[in-house]
């Protein structure tokens, strides 16, 4: 699924417009309809609706929707907002329409002066105020009025977009200016702005509406910014031959684990060995290595030198992926271990955990990282990384973006959209996963799916693509039995083994 830009979205709208071919007011009443349906989902006929319609093409959907809620017996109030005496043309169409409409028994221009309505808890407010289309933080009036809703007991349905809240970046937008709503209906696709955890406040439950926009244009348009869904992972399976051995399923070698940390390596080496990889050697100090045997009797042990944390490089060969960091810890022979492993590793690699702390520390290290290579930061990982604090998720991202093009290397921002930054700009977001795994140990289960993956013969691009959605998908099965509250990451190691029978076969 592609996410367009607000640009973009505005295109999509007059390429169907002209394509379909239908009138850009006949497009505003399928809108209209489509939102209709959802509101009257959610709103029974005994709650009092005021409308807030803005003087653009938001502002013409809310008089629609207005309209038509009224002819289904709803108690609706209209306030459009038109000081400056200029309203877009299917705005105005749709204010001649809601003066003519008889059920209708309440509507307000206003031009001047603003008597703001009570807003009770029995009060459901329409949001029809602005959409994809607005450029800047509101100001004046409208952030007034925002503010006046936002404070009120009242339930908020938005059409398409909380009004304020900007399409993409909203680094230097002001929160108290944007619309808090109950329940966010967009039109026909999701918006950059909705898949960062900040924005999450202001947008409540959000239901995607489809109004039917024209596929060809979505189909020849490229986008930065795509959203993975199961139908686009399935051709990039691969399938175990019949004659297959564990010799050339690969061989992959993880390290990790400090003393005491020896759990990160074991969740870490059941994902890798649950990846379909045919054999797995796992480093780790001496101190481990008892409990790395009884735990993963599967994987192969090679002890450290140091009884508690690794100091020294071992020899990649032989081996066909790379899984480094979890549980590693931070000594400063481990940090000098870990940039000589990465130097004299030839394998595709996974950077993770105390990996990449290491290299937050040493900063001066990231331009020796090997091309290709994957980095699987949290947000706070990847501003050590970055080397600044960010403001917020979208200039996060840009950030991410920036520095996978620029060293060519893998970034996986984790999150609830964890983002894949490829090293041509684009950005792939994931579309698994749930608030229960929010827990310690569920990035070392990634990193070993992904190690896994690599070993089994997967290119970095769709081990990545293949392991952020197995990783949330086995989250979302167990979430059914265990909860969000009762999840721990060995759960999502349990639940791989049916996460991958529902990418490799249709349920």
């Amino acid at each position: 699924m592609k996410i367009f830009t607000g640009t973009q979205i505005q295109e999509l709208d007059k390429y169907t417009i002209e394509h379909e071919p239908i009138k850009s007011i006949d497009l505003m009443e399928r809108a209209a309809r489509a939102l209709t349906k959802a509101i009257t989902a959610e709103c029974s006929t005994e709650v009092k609706m005021v409308v807030f319609a803005g003087p653009g093409n938001n502002g013409g959907d809310a008089l629609a929707v207005s309209r038509m809620l009224a002819d289904r017996g709803y108690d609706i109030s209209v306030f459009l907002f038109n000081t400056k005496g200029k309203l877009s043309e299917d705005c105005a169409e749709n204010r001649k329409r809601a003066l003519e409409n008889k059920n209708i028994k309440n509507f307000i221009e206003v031009t001047k002066e603003f008597d703001p309505p009570a807003l009770t808890e029995e009060t459901v407010v329409i949001d029809g105020l602005f959409g994809t289309g607005l450029a800047k933080p509101l100001e004046s009036g409208y952030a007034s009025l925002v503010k006046y809703i936002n404070q009120a007991p009242c339930r908020v349905i938005s059409i398409d977009m909380p009004s304020g809240l900007l399409a993409e970046c909203n680094t230097y937008n002001i929160q108290a200016h944007i619309i808090r709503a109950d329940l966010t209906l967009t039109l026909h696709t999701k918006k950059l702005a909705f898949l960062f955890a900040d924005n999450q406040q202001y947008i409540g439950r959000l239901k995607v509406l489809d109004i039917g926009l024209s596929e060809e244009y979505i189909r020849k348009t490229s986008a930065s910014y795509t959203m993975q869904e199961i139908q686009d992972l399935r051709p990039l399976l691969l399938h175990r031959p019949e004659f297959s051995h564990k010799g050339n399923m690969g061989h992959a070698l993880l390290i990790a684990g400090s003393y005491g940390m020896a759990g990160a390596a074991i969740l870490a080496a059941k994902s890798c060995l649950r990846s379909g990889v045919g054999k797995l050697t796992v480093h780790t100090p001496k101190k481990n290595c008892e409990v790395m045997q009884i735990a993963v009797p599967e994987a192969v042990v090679q002890v450290d030198h140091e009884d508690t944390y690794f100091s020294d490089a071992v020899a990649a060969d032989g081996f066909d992926a790379l899984g480094i960091g979890p549980g590693l810890g931070q000594e400063e022979g481990t940090a000098i271990a870990l940039i000589a492993q990465l130097r004299r590793t030839n394998a595709p690699i996974v950077v993770d955990a105390d990996a990449l702390n290491i290299l937050a520390n040493h900063r001066t290290w990231m331009q020796q990282l090997p091309k290709n290579i994957i980095l699987t930061p949290h947000p706070k990982e990847f501003d050590r990384l970055s080397g600044s604090r960010s403001s917020d998720d979208y200039e996060r991202l840009m950030k991410a973006v920036d520095m996978s093009v620029r060293l060519q290397v893998y970034i996986i921002l984790k999150g609830h959209y964890s983002a894949l930054c490829l090293p041509d700009g684009k950005v792939v977001f994931n579309t698994t996963g749930n608030a229960g795994m929010a827990t310690a140990g569920s990035g070392d289960v990634l990193t070993g799916i992904i190690t896994g993956l690599l070993a089994r013969g997967y290119h970095q691009r769709e081990a990545c693509l293949l392991g952020m959605y197995l990783h949330g998908l086995a989250g979302d099965l167990a979430v059914h039995e265990k909860g969000k509250e009762c999840l721990i990451a060995g759960d999502l190691i349990d639940y791989l083994p049916e996460a991958f029978r529902a990418l490799y076969y249709e349920r």
